[in-house]
């Protein structure tokens, strides 16, 4: 399989704020690859340089084969980008609003036409074709807008935060769409916050922070060096929070957290089921009464603490 998008070294500066600093990028063809981290790590810089939107201040890249600096409208031919902020016209249809993107690429009008009905069908807009954008929710004005970035059939799709502001359904929903399109061929490069997104879309992930990498592989890959899984427990009175946590050592192969406000402990063990009935079976002889007990694999919640020193969500405070 070859890299149909490739960065090597790529610097970014804004005045002494350092955006990118060397980043190096190898995205497979057909494959949803997920650039990962807070806001201000760089992931939306990284995007406007490979969509030829901002040039580099050092480094190369190219797309589909040409140079994102040398041949820029070369590479606008076989993209489509959707960023964070829906580009849609709100005073057009939905309808109008996909013949205009079709202008735009130059697009024989015939085409557009038929090309519209057929993305309108696929994201279910078909009923609201001929409103106004005014009246789409949310949901629906993200969806017009990825139909929008496919009109002219891209080889590549550059989804810059996609589902950023949409509720959990219509972000499922996102997500399926997104499935589909690597299905029929498309390369997806995927930039988000959201850890859980890159776990269920992305087949290669690339952790980046203040500007470099620094982590890359599956989503099972970056979890195994976390160390294994998680064992939770929640105990029914908080006053054997200690007791718990003594009887929980016995099992845990590494360092005992202890939750007081959730009344939760977290052990880190190894062993998968057997683990959890030697657990019970401990907590069960210190006489600890327990409110609910789980397994669970490490999220990339987990990962980017361990890689960062900070989960994503207070870097981005």
């Amino acid at each position: 399989m070859s890299d149909i998008i490739v960065a090597e070294g790529l610097v970014k500066k804004y005045g002494d704020v350092v955006a990118l600093d060397g980043l190096d990028l190898r995205v497979p063809e057909g494959t949803v690859y997920g650039l990962l981290g807070p806001n201000g790590a760089g992931k939306t810089t990284a995007v406007r340089i490979l969509t030829t939107l901002l040039e580099p201040d050092a480094g190369t890249a190219s797309v589909d084969g040409f140079n994102v600096v040398k041949q820029p409208n070369a590479v606008r031919r076989v993209i489509g980008l959707t960023g964070q902020y829906a580009a849609v016209d709100e005073y057009l249809s939905g309808r109008e609003n996909l013949r205009m993107f079709g202008d735009l690429y130059h697009l024989q009008p015939a085409y557009v036409k038929a090309r519209s009905q057929e993305l309108l069908e696929r994201f279910d807009l078909t009923d609201a074709a001929d409103r106004s954008l005014r009246t789409y929710s949310g949901g629906m004005r993200r969806r017009l807008d990825l139909a929008a970035s496919l009109i002219a059939k891209p080889r590549v799709l550059f989804l810059d935060e996609p589902t950023t502001g949409l509720d959990p359904r219509s972000r499922i929903g996102l997500w399926e769409v997104i499935k589909d399109l690597v299905a029929d061929g498309t390369t997806v490069l995927l930039t988000t916050q959201y850890l859980d997104e890159a776990d269920q879309l992305a087949e290669e992930i690339v952790v980046i922070d203040h500007g470099r990498v620094i982590a890359q592989g599956t989503s099972d890959t970056l979890k195994d060096q976390v160390g294994g899984d998680r064992l939770e427990v929640v105990v029914e009175d908080p006053a054997q929070l200690d007791e718990a946590a003594t009887a929980l050592r016995t099992v845990a192969t590494g360092e005992v957290t202890v939750d007081r406000t959730d009344h939760r402990i977290v052990a880190p063990v190894v062993g998968g089921s057997l683990t959890l009935v030697d657990a019970v079976r401990s907590l069960d002889a210190a006489h600890v009464a327990i409110a609910d007990v789980a397994l669970r694999r490490p999220t990339l919640d987990d990962v980017f603490l361990a890689l960062t020193g900070h989960t994503a969500e207070e870097e981005q405070a």
